[in-house]
């Protein structure tokens, strides 16, 4: 009689795809994503500081807050990743599957999820541009940005929990999670990603909804020729709003075509390879957000842009009286 056990073996080894030699090329680019997304969001995180102390905050300035934080954790949990494609220690595989994958994909969708946050406020702002509705007061956005984040790490904790409570031996460099997963775990893995998806949609089409009724909006100030001043306010916000769903897009959108089929399919040989590094390569792409994401910020908050253009013009002013003061000394 054969025994399962080595059925189950002998189907993963063949199924065992995994090419170690472009390893370097992944961190290589993740090393370069950490490098300039801490930079980038360290800096924002820093102005966010110095508002703080200068005046009020908004329901914008809450949402842009969090999406921040989401984008500053997320780029503290590449390491652990940029770390699982250098080693092949089983430790190291098995706490990235645990503690790195999870971390990387909770932060990825509070990055999501607060900027159909920051695009509904825009949408509001302009539908109701006193500011009155109970949705763009303070008190409400931080109520909302608490709730998420509860509704993130839970299922992420559980997560982690169960990994490491259920989890198969580790038999084989085999370089993805999959293997460690058993029976149980994998339908729960599955009924993540499936939600993880549903979470997705709902922000894509909410994503859709809102630049189709900024544009909308547009169109009906140009045609009852409403003062200038409105019209260049609705069409400053729609072209925030497509930077908002453009950004979105690149970067969420090939991931998920991917990230299910991936998930259901994974059991078949023939598409395991091919899936594999499709996910591998859109992961990628999606990581890449955290640069991305202050394009928002600049876009969006005008006391940031402001403030990066009053820095830009100190650094032009003082490399001008440099060169003045090279000049003189020749």
């Amino acid at each position: 009689m054969v025994d399962p056990t080595n059925v189950t073996s002998s189907v993963n080894q063949t199924c065992d795809l995994v090419v170690p030699s472009v390893n370097p090329f992944f961190m290589m680019v993740y090393s370069l994503v950490f490098l300039v997304g801490l930079i980038l969001n360290g800096i924002i995180m820093r102005f966010y500081f110095r508002q703080a102390q200068q005046q009020a905050s908004s329901s914008l300035m809450v949402y842009l807050k969090n999406l921040t934080a989401a984008d500053f954790l997320l780029c503290l949990a590449l390491p652990l990743r940029i770390t699982h494609y250098a080693s092949s220690s089983g430790i190291v595989h098995r706490y990235y599957c645990a503690f790195g994958a999870s971390a990387l994909y909770l932060n990825m969708y509070a990055s999501i999820i607060f900027m159909g946050y920051i695009a509904a406020n825009r949408y509001l702002k302009i539908v109701h541009p006193s500011g009155t509705h109970i949705l763009q007061t303070v008190q409400t956005a931080h109520i909302v940005s608490t709730v998420t984040w509860v509704f993130l790490l839970t299922p992420a904790i559980t997560y982690n929990i169960m990994f490491f409570i259920t989890h198969n031996p580790l038999t084989s460099d085999s370089g993805y999670c999959e293997s460690l997963f058993s029976t149980s775990f994998s339908v729960l893995h599955k009924t993540f990603q499936t939600s993880c998806t549903i979470i997705f949609l709902l922000v894509f089409i909410s994503l859709v909804f809102f630049y189709y009724g900024t544009s909308r909006r547009v169109l009906q100030a140009q045609q009852s020729r409403l003062a200038s001043s409105c019209a260049d306010k609705l069409l400053k916000s729609r072209k925030n709003m497509l930077v908002l769903v453009s950004i979105f897009c690149l970067c969420f959108v090939p991931y998920h075509l991917v990230r299910l089929p991936y998930t259901l399919l994974w059991t078949s040989c023939s598409v395991r390879q091919v899936l594999y590094y499709l996910k591998e390569v859109t992961t990628m792409v999606s990581v890449s957000n955290v640069c991305l994401d202050p394009l928002v910020y600049f876009f969006i908050c005008k006391t940031f842009r402001a403030q990066v253009k009053k820095m830009s013009r100190r650094e032009s002013e003082s490399s001008r009286k440099e060169h003045k003061a090279d000049k003189s000394v020749y």
